[in-house]
């Protein structure tokens, strides 16, 4: 078992580059924000994005939780990674957590100053004070069951290995925690509503909608929509349509996670 350390100032892309960093160091893993990673999957652990406030996220990164952290260290074991790279903001914060999870010697720290130019960091930290951003290096569907309300969008990226020609792809999310530089937001359940709606009217196998009802939860929204359907229609086809369209709209417009919609049809429309 080997450990290695990935070190930069937050804000600069550590989780932007980890992926390539750790493929070119010969890691099979990465701990970053209290997430155990490897390649686009989550083995174990909670992202710190979702954490309530900065400190609560701190804690949650240095694994404080003994717990947490223990989960950490059996999913290694279990997995039988061979080196990690740790991700963190200091050689003092990556030894921290290395002792954390029980970690043999950190052996060598990679430095992003190594890796990104001054110019390139400056830009990431300037993305990351003026709009709140932070990058989770795994896609969307790996971390999407702990967020709600947060703003988030998937990034696929086609990068090139430095030390041979070969190509490979690497999946992102940007999040944007409610601990972030700009505070925290709330979206009313009317607009929820709204959106709801006029996604379900634009399926022309619906005739009306007669309510929908929004119940918000810590991972996202369930919304109850009952609506009438024109006569004639597949039903399970409509309604299956109609839940899509409502989920991906709502999604789109507020960034909120739908969790489930549920459809009922209360009636048929027969139009003479």
């Amino acid at each position: 078992m080997h450990t290695i350390a990935f070190v930069g100032p937050s804000g600069t892309g550590k989780s932007h580059r980890a992926g390539l960093v750790a493929r070119e160091n010969g890691a099979d893993a990465i701990v970053d924000d209290g997430l155990l990673i490897s390649g686009n999957r989550v083995l174990a652990g909670v992202s710190a994005k979702t954490a309530p406030t900065r400190l609560a996220s701190v804690r949650q990164a240095l694994f404080v939780d003994r717990s947490a952290a223990a989960e950490i260290s059996r999913a290694i074991r279990n997995n039988k990674i061979n080196r990690v790279m740790i991700l963190g903001t200091s050689d003092a914060m990556v030894k921290k957590i290395a002792e954390a999870l029980s970690l043999p010697e950190i052996e060598k720290i990679i430095r992003i100053e190594d890796i990104a130019s001054p110019e390139e960091m400056a830009e990431a930290q300037k993305i990351r004070k003026d709009e709140g951003k932070h990058v989770i290096p795994v896609p969307e569907f790996e971390i999407k069951k702990d967020f709600s309300g947060y703003f988030m969008h998937p990034m696929r990226l086609f990068q090139k290995s430095l030390g041979d020609s070969s190509d490979y792809i690497e999946d992102k999310t940007i999040v944007r925690p409610t601990f972030s530089y700009m505070g925290e937001y709330t979206i009313s359940d009317n607009v929820i509503i709204s959106s709801a709606r006029h996604e379900a009217m634009k399926e022309k196998s619906v005739w009306r909608i007669n309510s929908v009802n929004v119940r918000s939860t810590s991972h996202g929204a369930h919304l109850d929509v009952g609506l009438v359907l024109r006569y004639g229609v597949n039903i399970p086809s409509a309604c299956a349509a109609v839940q899509r369209r409502i989920r991906d709209g709502v999604e789109r417009y507020t960034s909120i996670n739908v969790r489930r919609v549920h459809i009922y049809v209360k009636g048929l429309y027969y139009d003479k």
